[in-house]
């Protein structure tokens, strides 16, 4: 996932500041998630509350930087371009978006408060592959989103062979 993360990086980094501050967080968000799932790997009663609060406030802000300001910028890019094929396809993806983004929800639900950590802790294995899978689909559907609503209208892309 951190290389699928990095690739993106290169592919969409530097075409506009919001993408790129928004591929930072994924970055944060996938270290954070490494580091949750080593510890968890490695002794699993000791992992803090503290530490699942840090991925679950990171994966939050990312989920929600999404859905209220990367996503709608784009999908003000394809207007403005008169991209209606790009709004189509932008609604189907976020729609699929839309399972990834209430398994987060419930992640975050399930940890909440340090009794609900505790009733949950043996449930986190299991929950991190369930956030690996739907995490990497969810980068993937983003990927394709950036794709085909903002690079489509880069100035490289929009250039007309002489």
């Amino acid at each position: 996932m951190l290389e699928d993360c990095k690739n993106a990086l290169e592919r969409w980094g530097g075409v506009h500041s919001l993408i790129d501050r928004w591929l930072d967080q994924r970055r944060a968000l996938l270290v954070s998630f490494i580091e949750l799932k080593e510890a968890c790997d490695a002794e699993l009663e000791a992992v803090s509350k503290a530490r699942i609060d840090t991925f679950s406030e990171l994966l939050m802000d990312y989920i929600s930087a999404g859905h209220f300001e990367v996503y709608p910028q784009l999908a003000e890019e394809a207007k403005a371009f008169d991209d209606e094929s790009a709004l189509h396809i932008a609604a189907k993806l976020l729609e699929r978006l839309e399972m990834s983004t209430a398994m987060v929800l419930e992640f975050d639900e399930d940890f909440a408060s340090p009794v609900r950590c505790q009733q949950n802790l043996a449930r986190l294995p299991a929950w991190i592959d369930r956030l690996a899978k739907g995490l990497t689909q969810r980068f993937a559907l983003e990927d394709q989103l950036i794709a085909r609503l903002h690079a489509a209208h880069s100035p490289q892309q929009m250039k007309s062979p002489a």
